[in-house]
């Protein structure tokens, strides 16, 4: 749920926006640094923290609303920087072999996104708890971390040539299953808050799927769109799961309602809704390409951005206890949109907010657990999903952390001993945010 850019638009000194873990804080990194912002009013935006110290901040991510952010710059894009900002100190600092891609952060875990691999560390002392090696090319960092603390599920690309997702359980290090949700490329992954749903989509852009976890069984299909592909790059669920938002390179923003049909709909006796009914009669006996297409649920609600080609992010979210669309875009504002939870249609934008106002590393040996690789193609029932049926002794469990034998070889840093962090802490770690009334 967040955009990277590391080419800044011209007209926008932001070189990354993204929205926290329960969309109650939004943060942007710029060329001066970073600011974060409560989402809590439709009126007004104000940032309640804005550091100028770092400059070329193009990943920052703040776990929840918590004091505790994540940093990466332009400047040294191998080195993350953990910070406690209210504090104005630094918790830690690793260096790994490759430039950051990604970071995501959960009270359980952090996990850094290299092309071709992702570290998993334990956010209660930044110890690297397991390294997945040797994963797919993936140039982009897309990936996804569950923000529940028991389903605390890894998403990430399984393939570079198909739609396959690797599920991974950060808790027991173990990798979960294997979806083959789509025929091209990865584009995008979410967890919905629970991490019991995980929505994707392609590089194609037509065809949103949306799966249940940890069985991989698909529960939803919507269509973006019949006539033109698009470059996906946000997914993400409401807070209660009810809705899912996509955003793109188009200048439309697309909802779509998570809700299973009822048994005996209400006959719909307009002619649309005749029409309608013919046509799911007669996609039974079309071919399965046609067919699928014909059954794939539309939009609920949409939303119109300016114009298209906006880098942007967008999120779900109680703005004054009432649902909202937020989009957030590289070229500096923040869209807030009104939702008809019952009817959908077009959504009506309430307020544009500007977000472009005036805000030596260390070495040591670090330490791991087992590597895993992709899992392998197995048979299974359903045409999505391949299980890893067996785990050999090495990934089955935590190992006994061992030195990198070189140092450009994983994650280096961290060397000072960290006190256990009081994560669910208040007075370690306290809430910034306003709350709302």
């Amino acid at each position: 749920m967040s955009f990277l850019s590391h080419h800044s638009e011209q007209h926008s000194h932001l070189l990354f926006v993204n929205f926290n873990q329960d969309s109650s804080s939004l943060q942007t990194g710029s060329k001066t640094g970073f600011k974060l912002y409560p989402l809590n009013s439709v009126d007004n935006l104000e940032f309640t923290h804005e550091n100028n110290e770092r400059p070329n901040i193009h990943l920052v991510e703040r776990l929840f609303a918590s004091s505790l952010v994540a940093l990466v710059s332009i400047d040294h894009p191998r080195k993350l920087d953990v910070c406690h900002f209210k504090k104005g100190s630094e918790i830690c600092n690793y260096s790994y072999s490759n430039a950051i891609l990604a970071v995501k952060l959960n009270r359980m875990r952090l996990v850094v996104c290299l092309e071709e691999s992702l570290y998993i560390h334990n956010i209660r002392d930044m110890k690297v708890l397991h390294t997945i090696r040797d994963t797919p090319s993936n140039p982009k960092g897309i990936c996804a971390l569950s923000p529940h603390n028991e389903h605390a599920y890894l998403a990430y690309p399984g393939s570079v040539q198909a739609g396959e997702v690797q599920i991974f359980d950060t808790i027991t290090l173990r990798a979960v299953i294997n979806i083959s949700a789509h025929d091209n490329p990865l584009a995008a992954v979410a967890f919905n808050p629970q991490g019991t749903r995980l929505a994707t989509a392609s590089e194609k852009g037509t065809v949103i799927r949306v799966f249940s976890l940890p069985d991989g069984a698909k529960l939803f299909e919507f269509r973006r769109g019949l006539k033109r592909c698009a470059d996906i790059q946000c997914l993400a669920f409401s807070v209660d799961s009810v809705f899912l938002c996509t955003c793109s390179n188009t200048e439309t923003v697309h909802i779509f309602k998570l809700e299973e049909q009822k048994e005996k709909p209400q006959e719909d006796t307009s002619w649309m809704g005749i029409l309608n009914s013919t046509f799911r009669t007669s996609a039974s006996y079309l071919p399965a390409g046609i067919s699928d297409v014909m059954n794939q649920g539309r939009s609920f609600a949409t939303a119109r951005l300016p114009h298209a080609g906006l880098k942007s992010v967008c999120t779900i979210t109680p703005l004054q206890k009432i649902p909202r669309l937020l989009v957030a875009t590289l070229e500096g504002h923040l869209y807030i949109y009104n939702i008809d939870p019952n009817e959908g249609g077009e959504c009506t934008l309430l307020r544009t907010h500007s977000l472009t106002g005036q805000a030596s590393e260390h070495t040591g040996s670090a330490e791991e657990g087992g590597s895993d690789r992709p899992l392998t193609q197995s048979d299974d029932a359903s045409p999505y999903v391949r299980r890893h049926h067996s785990l050999s002794a090495e990934t089955a469990a935590p190992t006994d952390s061992q030195p990198y034998q070189d140092p450009l070889d994983g994650a280096v840093g961290g060397e000072e001993p960290l006190r256990t962090l009081r994560i669910h802490d208040d007075t370690e770690f306290p809430p910034v945010s306003p709350k709302l009334m």
